[in-house]
């Protein structure tokens, strides 16, 4: 599998330097290059921090910005960042209030977050939202119980928003908490990830078979079953966030349908179409919806759909004002 890349082993920080040097008005590069931060921090808020491993792009550093996150700590190619990188931006973007530190439910980053809070706590007030959307409870070799998955964009949002008009670490904590229970998210992939060290397939289908609950890391899905039409695959995928959310006719929904990186916009908005025909026939509301390649698993042919059960105040937060490179409105 051919990539545009010199050197697997320089791939990440080439990509991030090239992101940075595109987005200088938003972005700027922390102390030693250990993270991306927001090039205007703004004191007297608190300071929102996520990151992982790369392979995910945009997500996190496309989001970090006016109304999403204050800095994003990126690891090599799903790689958890170290606890020196989390630290260092924990020092940087404190403008007073606080950190709160987004984190994915995967091992290695709830493990090196944890410990970089421990750290960085005799000098910073520290909490953590460990997000946790994934449809499955059962977890996976990388984590235990649900995954972080798609809807880490949506608490990302709704958080950033909620900091950039004053709420308080503990405010923006309990909100983040209360989310988990709102979000669900199921993957499906019908190609592997080619990780750029091996340049091979971490998985391989054949042509009528696709991976049902796929991960964002390149590992297999939960089942693998048989090819089917866009109409029956969502459908299989809504059912259970449906199963699992039990959404009412007065509830109001974000509809999100994201790209794994190797998937056509085309696609993306047909698959929409099918997921929004088939929760007008269940008379449930969309309020609010996306649709877009954001949470990648490097160049994954597949798609994840999100559904979020949101209350006023969040969609207000949904639609404050953002201005990052991958998200803005």
């Amino acid at each position: 599998m051919k990539k545009f890349m010199n050197r697997a082993e320089t791939l990440v920080a080439e990509s991030l330097a090239g992101f940075v040097a595109a987005h200088e008005r938003l972005v700027a590069f922390g102390a030693d290059r250990k993270f991306i931060r927001r090039r205007s921090l703004r004191p007297g808020k608190v300071a929102l921090i996520s990151g992982g491993g790369a392979g995910h792009e945009p997500m996190h550093v496309g989001f970090v910005g006016k109304g999403m996150l204050d800095a994003a700590c990126t690891g090599h190619v799903f790689t958890s960042p170290t606890p020196d990188q989390i630290i260092a931006a924990i020092r940087e973007t404190d403008g007073g209030e606080g950190c709160l530190l987004i984190v994915k439910n995967y091992d290695g980053d709830v493990m090196n977050f944890e410990m970089a809070a421990e750290l960085a706590g005799a000098e910073h007030r520290i909490a953590t939202v460990i997000v946790r959307d994934d449809v499955n409870p059962g977890g996976s070799k990388r984590s235990q119980g649900r995954r972080g998955v798609a809807g880490t964009l949506v608490v990302e949002k709704l958080l950033g928003a909620a900091a950039e008009a004053g709420w308080r670490l503990d405010e923006l904590s309990a909100l983040g908490e209360d989310l988990n229970g709102r979000i669900r998210t199921v993957g499906v992939s019908l190609r592997g990830v080619t990780v750029p060290d091996t340049e091979r397939e971490t998985f391989v289908l054949h042509e009528n078979e696709m991976e049902m609950g796929v991960g964002i890391h390149g590992e297999p899905g939960r089942a693998r079953v048989k090819f089917a039409t866009a109409d029956e695959i969502v459908e299989t995928m809504l059912e259970a966030i449906l199963s699992d959310l039990a959404p009412d006719q007065s509830d109001k929904l974000l509809l999100f349908i994201n790209g794994f990186g190797g998937t056509p916009v085309s696609e993306l908005y047909l698959a929409y179409n099918c997921a929004r025909a088939r929760l007008a026939r269940l008379g449930v509301t969309v309020a609010r919806s996306l649709v877009g390649t954001y949470v990648t698993s490097l160049d994954m042919a597949g798609l994840s759909v999100t559904v979020a059960r949101l209350e006023e105040r969040e969609l207000s937060l949904w639609d404050a004002p953002a201005d990052t490179a991958a998200l803005r409105w």
